[in-house]
Formats: structure tokens, C-alpha cells, sequence
């Protein structure tokens, strides 16, 4: 089943009822949001209702987590691209998503929702009224008031009795940070004394957790004489019961009193991430003062074993942090008594503008599947630094978001490129080489969401700006953007003229350079839309051998595509079959979903001329689900795109008939494409 739920970081306690309430709202109502106070578990909650199976749908059940998000703007495309529409189309975003939403049956879980309530509120409405088949669950810590929405207020733990769900949670946290907690716990007077600690906290899950944590350093009864010291400070001499949101204010202000200077310090500047981090990123962000750089890794490690920041690993990845948003926002509050809000700031914003900077030309090298693995995971943190250099810093803002062209072109975030990339203009210098990468990138989206006319007109702005600096690379980047945005409507021979060989040459520059590697792309489109398949098929080889030496996958899966057109084109149907085949291989690794979209139509007309009709039919069917995701079936109507998948339709149908063609395409594309 497609779907993207998160793993479950730790053991789960209680909560039967909710359970049950929510898999039955879940199948018989349509919007249902998770309230409560911060730290009393509505994500863990919403994870195990979703991770039920009783709750699988036949596209998908998606996880958004909108805690790093702070522009609401951005909040359609994040759910967008989490799905798996990635938006390559003029029309507005929340109409896109509302069709490709309208035949889908699944369960999206939109976690941690407060600080957007009136942008979700509003996409929400749209999406449920345009997709009958859509379930959405909202953790929140206020509710969405709309219409339809089904409200469960999830408590704290019960925490009476020796067999209390609190209790247990406490014990459970207590033994992972010790194992030796195991024997207090089982002495019947100080488990009754535990259940007390488990009172005194209201049996709010993430103070437990942090209490637990203690239990390295304390025994039981030292925390019930510090914590009941604490709570007494606060409630002076009334009996009454804190109010929740006290509760867990006053648990995290207790476990940050018996942090060491150096870990509340780091604490505080740890809450400039939002999302998770890395540990180099930490080093460079939060060192100084009492706190050097090589120290970092070490408290890190000590604030993970007071469960004040969790840690993950994955396969294939390295250590990756976060603060829940309860921890982050005091530590924001006591960065802001510590007047280093800029500071941190700015070294958090320059250190992922270094790290854009960095990826640049590691993109079109060896290096590239784990740097797009590697911004893949860092794309929270990208986009606080750049709405951070926006205000701050425009000339950084400009440099930054032209530098990330590969994430936004190459990796399905072309919606949201497009808005960084006006902005940064908008803002920064008017001259200059970074003018010039950020107008060339902002081209390179325009075009592939289709609105040609602008990526013309930036063509020929990015060409007369780049002939300004005397520098052959970005010449050519342009040659390529204006190139390619006169093909793609029909017009080979002004591409040819803008892109190939007497063009480049006139240029100069590396061979091995991105500019003129991409002008040998488009060289090989413009000569397969005028028939030349040979000359199309002796510039695709290459095109291939400069990147298979460069160690390059993206590019080089395009190269693949041009050999299976003039294979195609030239009638070897097997070669060209085999060629697509590479292509897709290295589109899928890189998530390129307009490739992958691509190579499936170019595929299915090969195998349509091998005389398979039932698999050409399949192929082209998966070929349509994969389009749907990127908005503009055979990008927008191109006329040798649409030539392509007409070929490969027509002679499935006529190998198998027009019915067993229907039935086979159906089944094409009811594939995943998530």
C-alpha cells in the first residue's frame, strides 16, 4: 500500500478507547481532528490510528508533518509533494491538487496544524469537497472549526491506581534510560510513590517521558521532593490542580533547571531547526561562547538521554535530531532571554546557504544521488533559511535559491523554486552572476510548469545578462533555457540553431560543464523532432559518455531517452525498449517523476511496435498515473511527445483489440506512484 508513515520512535501506552473511537470516525466521517495540550500525545495517537490496518485505502494512507512549516503559503505545496504531485502546470496549485485528489481514496493526516489553522482550514474544505474519497485527521492543539469536523479531545493519561496507564509509560521510559529503575518500581511503596510522580505531572505523556529520563541520575524519592519543591514554588499554597498546559510548561521548565549551563544553552540555540538536523549542522550552528564547536556532539548526546531531543537513524542515512515543537518553543523563549535570536539565526540561514552552495557542483558529479537524498532531508531547514535571507540578507537569498536550480528543477519542488526564485529577484541585485543563475533557474521552472511564453522571455533576459559577464557557462545555460522553451511548443529548427554545435562553439567552455551538456540535450531533442535520428543518435552517446565519466545518473537517464527515440524513430524497437528501460532505471532513483512519466510512453510505443499490445497498454496506463502526478499529461500536448504515446496507443489497440486495450490500461493505471 503507497504511503508514507513515519516509524514509531518508541513503545506505545494505553489509549484503547481513542484507538477504537478513531477506527470508527475514521471509516464513517470525514474530518476528524486530535486536540489537546502540547506534549499530551496527539501525533503518537494519530500514528497508531493511521498505522492501523483497518485503515488502509486504496491510494495511500500520507503522514504531512507541518510543524517545520511557518509560511502557509508553502502549505499546499507540502502536501502536494508529500502525496506525490509534484506540479509541473500553470494552473493554480490547490486546483491541481483538488483533480488529482478527485478519484483517489485515501487517509491524509495533517500533524501538528495550530500555527496554520485558517490555511488549513481552507485547503481542507476545498480538498474535501472536491474528493469524496478522502479522509483527512488533524492533530491540533486548537480545532479546525469547520463544518463536518469531528472533534476528540485526547486527555493526559490516567494516572490513579498501581496499574495506571501514566505508570507504566513512566516505568517504561525510567528502564530504557535505566535499567536499573526496574527495581523501584517493583517495591509496592515506592511504585506508590511513582504513581504520586505520576499525579504531580497530570500523566501528561511528555512529562513522563522526561521524568523517566531522570531516573539516571535520581531515585524516586529525590524526584517526588524536587518536583513537589517546583510545583509548590508555582501553585503557592492552594490545593488546586494545575491547569494542563502549566503542567507540562512546569515539567519542561523543571527538567531545564537540571540541565547544565552548556545544555540549556545548547537547548536554546537548538531551537532555531525546525524539522531535524544533523549533528554537523549543530556544530556550526550552536558553537561559541562556553560552547565550543567540539563539545557539541557530546552534549547533543546528553540532552537525547534527558529525552529533551530525539534521535533517529536510519538505513543509508547518519543521526538525525529534532526538538519536539513543546521542547523547541521554550527553547525559543529562552534563546529570546538570551538576546541570540539574530545571532543563531543568521549562522543557522548561512550554514544551509553554504551547504546550497556546496551541492551546486556536486550536483553533476558522482556524489548526486547523495545529495539529493541529502537536500531531500534538509529541505525544512532550506526553507527556513532562505525565508530567513529573504529579510536579512537579499544578496545571500538571490545566491541561495539560484544554487539550489537542481532541487528545484530536478527534484519535483518547481512550484515552490519558482516563488523563492521571484522573491529572491525581486529583492536582491539586479547584476552580477548570481542575477544570472537565479533568472536562469527561475526560467528553468517556468518551463517545466509550461508557461512558455515567460520561459522565452527569461530565455532571452538570462542570454543578454550573461553575455554581460564573459564567462562562457552561464551563456550556455541560457542557450539552453531559450533553446528548449522554443522546442517544446514546436519549433526545432530556432532550438537547433540556439543549442547545437555551431552554437556551442561559439560559446566555448568546458565540454563537461553543465551548460554545455544540457545544450547537448536539447540538441538531441531538436534532432530527433526533425528526423535525424542518427546525427540525434551520435550526440546522445555523447552526451552519455561525458556524464557516465562525471559519474552522473540525472542527466545521463536523458541521454538514455534520446537513444530510444532515434532507436524508435529508426525502427529498432527492441534497442529502443532496452534504452528506455535505462532511463527509467535512472529516473526512479532520483524520484524525477516527469522522466519517469517520459520514458513509460516512449517505452510502451516500443514495446506496442515489438507486438506486445498488452503490455504496451499496461505501460501506457502507468504512463497516465504518472503524468496525473505531474500535471500536464505529455507536458501540456507537445507535438512529438504526443506523437510518441498516439503510436504506441494505436498499435496496442489494433494488436489486441480495443477492449482487452481499456481493460490492460486500467489495470496500468491503477499502479503506485508513490
Amino acid at each position: 500500500m503507497p504511503g508514507n508513515l513515519p516509524p514509531e520512535t518508541a513503545s506505545f501506552v494505553g489509549r484503547e478507547r481513542e484507538l477504537g473511537l478513531l477506527s470508527d470516525l475514521l471509516r464513517e466521517r470525514r474530518l476528524v481532528t486530535l486536540t489537546g495540550v502540547g506534549g499530551v500525545g496527539k501525533s503518537r495517537l494519530a500514528l497508531r490510528a493511521a498505522s492501523d490496518p483497518r485503515q488502509r485505502r486504496r491510494d495511500g494512507v500520507w503522514w504531512v508533518e507541518l510543524s517545520p512549516l511557518r509560511d502557509a503559503d508553502l502549505l499546499t505545496t507540502t502536501v502536494a509533494h508529500t502525496i506525490g504531485l509534484a506540479h509541473q502546470s500553470p494552473r493554480p496549485l490547490d486546483e491541481e491538487l483538488c483533480a488529482w485528489m478527485a478519484d483517489k481514496e485515501l487517509l491524509i493526516v495533517l500533524d501538528t496544524c495550530e500555527h496554520l489553522v485558517a490555511a488549513c482550514r481552507h485547503l481542507v474544505g476545498e480538498l474535501l469537497q472536491s474528493a469524496p474519497g478522502l479522509t483527512v485527521l488533524i492533530t491540533s492543539r486548537e480545532p479546525l472549526r469547520t463544518p463536518g469536523e469531528d472533534l476528540v479531545e485526547v486527555s493526559p493519561l490516567p494516572s490513579d491506581g498501581p496499574d495506571s496507564d501514566a505508570l507504566a509509560l513512566f516505568r517504561a521510559r525510567a528502564v530504557a534510560a535505566t535499567p536499573h529503575a526496574a527495581a523501584a518500581f517493583a517495591d509496592p511503596d515506592r511504585a506508590a510513590l511513582a504513581a504520586d510522580i505520576c499525579r504531580r505531572l497530570d500523566g501528561i505523556p511528555l512529562a513522563l517521558e522526561l521524568a523517566g529520563a531522570r531516573m539516571r541520575l535520581w531515585t524516586l524519592e529525590q524526584m517526588a521532593q524536587r518536583l513537589e519543591g517546583r510545583f509548590d514554588l508555582l501553585s503557592g499554597t492552594t490545593t488546586a490542580r494545575l491547569p494542563r498546559h502549566q503542567t507540562m510548561r512546569t515539567a519542561i521548565g523543571w527538567s531545564h533547571e537540571l540541565c547544565e549551563p552548556v545544555e540549556r544553552l545548547l537547548w536554546a540555540r537548538l531551537s532555531v531547526f525546525t524539522g531535524d538536523f544533523d549533528a554537523a549542522a549543530a556544530r556550526a550552528v550552536c558553537s561559541g561562547g562556553p560552547l565550543p564547536a567540539a563539545r557539541v556532539e557530546r552534549v547533543l548526546a546528553d540532552l537525547v538521554a534527558k529525552s529533551v531531543v530525539r534521535c533517529s537513524r536510519e538505513r543509508g542515512a547518519g543521526a538525525r535530531y529534532r526538538l519536539l515543537d513543546t521542547i523547541r518553543e521554550y527553547g525559543q523563549d529562552w534563546l529570546a532571554e538570551l538576546g541570540e535570536e539574530r545571532v543563531v539565526a543568521d549562522r543557522h540561514a548561512h550554514w544551509y546557504a553554504a551547504l546550497s552552495k556546496a551541492a551546486d557542483p556536486g550536483w553533476m558529479g558522482p556524489g548526486q544521488v547523495d545529495w539529493y537524498r541529502r537536500m531531500t532531508a534538509e529541505h525544512a531547514q532550506l526553507r527556513t533559511a532562505l525565508e530567513h535571507l529573504l529579510r536579512s540578507d537579499p544578496t545571500a537569498a538571490l545566491e541561495t535559491a539560484g544554487a539550489l536550480w537542481f532541487f528545484w528543477f530536478s527534484c519535483g519542488h518547481v512550484d515552490e523554486g519558482r516563488s523563492f526564485l521571484e522573491r529572491a529577484l525581486s529583492r536582491g541585485p539586479r547584476s552580477g552572476g548570481a542575477y544570472v543563475q537565479a533568472l536562469w533557474a527561475l526560467g528553468l521552472t517556468t518551463m517545466l510548469q509550461g508557461d512558455l511564453d515567460t520561459a522565452q522571455e527569461l530565455g532571452r533576459a538570462c542570454t543578454a545578462a550573461a553575455a554581460t559577464l564573459a564567462d562562457p557557462e552561464p551563456e550556455l545555460r541560457a542557450a539552453y533555457l531559450h533553446a528548449v522553451s522554443v522546442l517544446m511548443p514546436g519549433d526545432p529548427v530556432r532550438a537547433l540553431a540556439l543549442a547545437g554545435p555551431r552554437a556551442r562553439g561559439g560559446h566555448g567552455g568546458r565540454p563537461t560543464g553543465v551548460g554545455w551538456l544540457l545544450c547537448r540535450l536539447a540538441t538531441g531533442y531538436a534532432l530527433c523532432d526533425l528526423g535525424r535520428f542518427e546525427e540525434a543518435e551520435r550526440e546522445a552517446r555523447g552526451l552519455r559518455e561525458a556524464c557516465a565519466e562525471l559519474g552522473e545518473r540525472w542527466l545521463r537517464a536523458y541521454a538514455d531517452y534520446i537513444l530510444a527515440m532515434a532507436a524508435f524513430g529508426l525502427g529498432h524497437h527492441g534497442e529502443a525498449a532496452r534504452h528506455a528501460r535505462a532511463m527509467l532505471s535512472g529516473k526512479r532513483l532520483l524520484g524525477d517523476r516527469f522522466g519517469i512519466a517520459l520514458g513509460l510512453d516512449l517505452l510502451a510505443a516500443a514495446v506496442a511496435g515489438l507486438g506486445d499490445g498488452e503490455l504496451a497498454a499496461r505501460l501506457l496506463g502507468t504512463g497516465h498515473a504518472w503524468w496525473r502526478t505531474v500535471g500536464r499529461p505529455q507536458m501540456g500536448g507537445s507535438p512529438s511527445l504526443t506523437a510518441v504515446r498516439d503510436q504506441g496507443e494505436r498499435q496496442a489497440r489494433a494488436a489486441i483489440g480495443d477492449e482487452a486495450y481499456e481493460s490492460a490500461f486500467l489495470g496500468g493505471a491503477a499502479a503506485s506512484t508513490g
